[in-house]
């Protein structure tokens, strides 16, 4: 076995302090019993004649080969925790085992178990239990890559779906175009649906003894492969001292969690939030075990329930032995973005975010309120189209403006609806997505600024040309595919010179943060930071084109949403 076969992760998949010394004094010469290779050419020469093979690169567990296409290095598939099955379900990753030789790391791994519909999830593996891989994309000439001391920055997505679907396979999320930039971008798995978020009295009187951090598996991925990351990222030039993390819906929820978590402390300098709420969880107040502060049911409750769905009763290891042999298909047991929010899914899933203590303090906004959170630069933004959760029965405009008050009718009209030929759907619609999306990220970016902390706030409003009669903006998630430059996974041959406009310049805005942590460094229109008296942000408008508005156009109707939102008194009306 090699030096690093001895390995231990912590809690949360952190090399132990042996192993970081281990990983300092690898030589750039790797020798094993099967192979002898010069890894990646980012430690430099080190006086080897053999040949470097820029593809290999040295990891915790041992080397990898990626594969070189048009200039760009992509490692696929490359294992950052043991597979979390049999006794590892619902247990916080675990080290992987130490591979001798070069693995091949040239194709996805596994995505993580869901309900599989190519329809809603285009993923390109088989779901399974077996899912806790990552991916990273290069470039494989750079001037850092030849130095001594490469210092590419470094950027980690986070990918939405509810936390019941997704995964990295997806063809928006390839890095290619990024590592274009001179980024190197790093993509991973965590577990989602009842494998992620998870509460049971049994999970929780085994880990009595040993303190062990419970119900948010998901996040405790997350974390996983950030350290993963900071021990690693090196060995593929990257700089773990320059790592922006970014993540869309789920994903960004996800962030606003890691900035508030000490868990997750240091393991990033920057982050962009696309879509991500920021004042409270996906389903508010779910708390791992009841307490005063509970709303609705907690974990445990949910979990007792989904236990007792197949007959498993009691607290005791028979339960928990019981509940680890069901199916992956019974664990899943029909979740997804459709069946969500159906009664008997309500009832047995968290539906994200366990508030349990440890990991997860506490809200966002209460934590973003009293300034628990990183001090990291931060970009944040919504789509003009974006997601809302409207209240069922609302029949007229006055009733959807009920919501702000009888003195306030008259403003709220002005505001929603100044032309007075909006439908009663679309006032209710756009009051549900100001609640749920703009008024959050206004709210954040009010409070990173206030403490100091540069913040870009944006709107996207662009919507691909071929599909422009089609829909109303651009929707929950419409921005990804431009971010990534990804745009012909999505529209194919639909897709036209403008829409790929739009894309450059958003990747060049978000690679130029991850760079400098200022996205006007990007060359393109100036993005001014926001401030708080010009309530100011940049809109990528309908028409392809970049504007600085000052203030937001949406100021009205996000004054009018903010007195409610700071006093909570939206959350039933987002999270039925």
């Amino acid at each position: 076995m090699n030096t690093l076969g001895h390995h231990v992760l912590d809690k949360f998949g952190s090399y132990s302090v042996l192993t970081q010394t281990r990983l300092k004094r690898l030589p750039t010469l790797l020798v094993s019993s099967s192979v002898a290779v010069t890894l990646a050419g980012c430690g430099g020469g080190g006086g080897s004649s053999i040949t470097p093979d820029p593809t290999i690169a040295m990891t915790g567990g041992g080397a990898v080969q990626g594969a070189m296409t048009n200039g760009v290095i992509a490692y696929k598939g490359v294992p950052f925790a043991a597979p979390p099955v049999g006794s590892l379900r619902w247990q916080p990753p675990q080290p992987i085992a130490a591979w001798s030789g070069v693995r091949q790391t040239t194709s996805f791994g596994h995505d993580c178990m869901q309900a599989n519909d190519p329809a809603v999830t285009p993923l390109a593996t088989t779901p399974s239990e077996d899912c806790l891989y990552l991916n990273i994309w290069r470039p494989a000439n750079s001037t850092a890559a030849a130095t001594q001391n490469p210092k590419l920055p470094v950027m980690v997505w986070i990918y939405g779906g509810g936390y019941v679907v997704g995964g990295t396979s997806m063809p928006q999320y390839d890095g290619t175009q990024f590592a274009k930039q001179g980024v190197i971008l790093v993509t991973f798995n965590y577990r989602v649906g009842r494998f992620g978020f998870f509460g049971h009295p049994a999970l929780t009187a085994a880990a009595a003894q040993s303190g062990q951090v419970l119900g948010n598996y998901g996040y405790m991925d997350q974390i996983a492969a950030l350290k993963w990351v900071q021990l690693n990222i090196a060995n593929f030039c990257g700089d773990p001292g320059n790592v922006t993390l970014f993540g869309e819906s789920a994903g960004g929820e996800s962030i606003h969690n890691l900035l508030t978590s000490p868990l997750a402390a240091g393991l990033f300098q920057k982050a962009i939030n696309e879509s991500g709420n920021g004042r409270v969880n996906q389903y508010y107040g779910r708390s791992l075990t009841r307490n005063s502060k509970t709303v609705g049911a907690s974990a445990e409750e949910q979990g007792t329930v989904f236990a007792q769905e197949f007959g498993i009763t009691g607290t005791d290891a028979n339960a928990l032995q019981a509940l680890r042999a069901l199916s992956a298909d019974q664990v899943v047991d029909g979740l997804d973005v459709t069946t969500l929010n159906t009664p008997q899914n309500v009832a047995t899933f968290s539906g994200g975010a366990i508030v349990d203590g440890k990991l997860v303090l506490d809200e966002p906004e209460n934590l973003y309120n009293s300034g628990q959170f990183a001090k990291v630069p931060l970009m944040i933004g919504v789509n003009n189209a974006d997601l809302g959760f409207s209240t069922p029965g609302i029949t007229t405009k006055d009733q959807a403006y009920a919501i702000f008050g009888a003195q306030n009718l008259a403003a709220a009209s002005a505001a929603f609806d100044p032309k007075g030929t909006a439908s009663v759907a679309a006032v209710e619609s756009q009051i549900s997505r100001v609640i749920t999306m703009d008024e959050p990220a206004r709210f954040v970016a009010r409070n990173f600024t206030s403490r100091g902390v540069p913040t870009y706030l944006y709107r996207f409003s662009y919507v691909a040309q071929s599909i422009q009669n089609q829909v109303s903006g651009a929707t929950h998630g419409a921005e990804v595919p431009y971010v990534f430059d990804t745009l012909a996974s999505t529209y194919g041959t639909a897709l036209t010179s403008q829409d790929e406009q739009v894309a450059q310049r958003m990747i060049a805005y978000w690679a130029a943060f991850a760079k400098t942590g200022n996205p006007s460094d990007a060359g393109q229109i100036s993005w001014p930071a926001y401030n708080i008296a010009l309530d100011n942000q940049i809109e990528f408008t309908s028409t392809g084109t970049m504007q600085v508005d000052q203030p937001n156009p949406m100021k009205a109707q996000i004054d009018l949403v903010q007195p409610l939102n700071d006093t909570n008194q939206t959350v039933n009306r987002q999270y039925q």
